[in-house]
């Protein structure tokens, strides 16, 4: 009778030491997943989706629920054709474009083409960024970048470094990709702008905007690399 109970008291502090080291390796794992979660937010300014993990001890019985945080998937982007009458303009501006010499950041350029894209504008502060308005792109650079002139934009299509005229922003001079949302999707724009007015001033216009690429037959300067 003493020994099954000397046995029972040995299982019990035995199942005890193995749900606290469940527990302590739960919350190690968890504060690991939690500081990744918040660089990925940081990175693509989007809110991660949330989702429950369970752990179990030794005995079956549930040990530890969680919550961690991880990615959704982004959904494919959409691209709208662009009208004949839309293709002539496009023409048009290229060639104007193509008449004048460029640079930027020291290196020539030349307009590639012309996309039709849904441009809109945001401000740096919380009424656009929310709790992500410290004044730092997603890659890592001030706003104040380039004289504050630069777009966010769906970079699984136009990665950091890619390059855009809009006429009515930035007197129409080349401006970099150096921030993106997760709103912004496809081929659709988002201008910086100083004030929360100014961007809501500027609206959601649909026009056409010229891509531009270096003449001199190198790769995109990646922004994050240079900071």
């Amino acid at each position: 009778m003493k020994n099954t109970t000397k046995d029972k008291w040995t299982l019990l502090r035995t199942r005890s030491t193995s749900r606290r080291a469940i527990e302590v390796y739960a919350f190690c794992a968890l504060a690991i997943m939690t500081a990744f979660s918040a660089a990925m937010v940081k990175e693509s300014h989007q809110m991660p989706a949330l989702a429950s993990m369970a752990l179990y001890g030794p005995d079956n019985t549930q040990a530890v629920i969680t919550t961690v945080a991880i990615q959704t998937p982004a959904p494919e982007p959409t691209i709208v054709e662009p009208t004949p009458t839309e293709v002539v303009r496009a023409e048009e501006m290229i060639e104007q474009a193509a008449a004048h010499i460029r640079w930027f950041n020291g290196r020539p350029i030349r307009p590639a083409r012309v996309l039709w894209m849904q441009v809109t504008a945001y401000s740096p502060d919380a009424r656009s960024c929310g709790k992500f308005a410290d004044g730092i792109t997603a890659t890592l650079h001030s706003v104040e970048t380039n004289g504050g002139n630069l777009v966010a934009a769906d970079t699984r299509l136009f990665p950091f470094g890619t390059l855009f005229s809009i006429e009515g922003y930035a007197d129409s001079e080349v401006v970099p990709v150096m921030d993106r949302g997760g709103a912004i999707k496809g081929h659709h724009l988002d201008l910086l702008m100083p004030t929360h007015r100014q961007a809501i001033r500027w609206g959601n216009q649909r026009m056409p905007v010229i891509l531009w690429e270096y003449a001199d037959g190198k790769p995109l300067d990646d922004p994050r690399k240079f900071r």
